[in-house]
């Protein structure tokens, strides 16, 4: 199942939306050592994490968080023009259609191969909310490795900026174009799932 929760009102997936900040914890805290907020010592919750952020969130239909992402409306304070402006060339790209792709997170407690299925699913079910929702762009900032990857999945997606270093390691901001085509130039590269199975859900932030 893959859930879109929206926080704007009560109620909805608490358990996925617990997996889902226990296993940003267990990746961003303590595989990758960000220096960021721990709450109750299991759950990584920054202050992006308000009513205004939506999360997507792979379950295996027990609520049992696969992978997740938040996204974050650009019309509002939001990672790359909070935090990392400098990684685009020309200004940061704002508005209605685009939102900032943050937080995307696979389990670490499943296989590879397991991963590698839940990351296709989300990827699939971004384009499927986006199609669905008038998003015509994501943005994001990723470590210069993942960023390399996430171009090469097969949908329209260019850099912003040069990689710049700091203390969260070498890092790059990108755009990716949301059309019609998505779906099929996702599925020339293997990364497309038909996703049917996506259920909105309302839960506190």
């Amino acid at each position: 199942m893959i859930a879109l929760i929206d926080t704007t009102a009560a109620g909805g997936c608490e358990r996925a939306m617990r997996g889902m900040f226990a296993a940003r914890k267990q990746v961003f805290v303590d595989l990758l050592g960000w220096q960021v907020p721990v709450l109750e010592g299991q759950y990584e919750i920054d202050q992006f994490d308000n009513a205004d952020a939506r999360y997507l969130i792979v379950t295996d239909g027990g609520e049992h968080h696969l992978a997740s992402a938040r996204l974050l409306p650009t019309t509002r304070p939001h990672i790359l023009d909070s935090l990392f402006p400098a990684l685009c060339a020309a200004p940061v790209p704002r508005g209605p259609d685009t939102f900032e792709i943050t937080r995307f997170c696979l389990d670490r407690n499943i296989t590879a191969a397991q991963r590698r299925d839940a990351r296709n699913r989300l990827v699939s079910a971004l384009v499927v909310h986006a199609l669905a929702t008038g998003v015509r762009t994501y943005t994001g900032v990723a470590d210069s490795a993942w960023l390399a990857q996430i171009l090469q999945f097969g949908w329209d997606a260019s850099p912003l900026g040069q990689i710049m270093t700091d203390s969260y390691g070498s890092l790059g901001a990108l755009r990716i174009n949301i059309d019609g085509a998505t779906p099929s130039r996702l599925q020339a590269t293997g990364m497309w799932i038909q996703t049917h199975s996506m259920q909105a859900e309302t839960a506190a932030a």
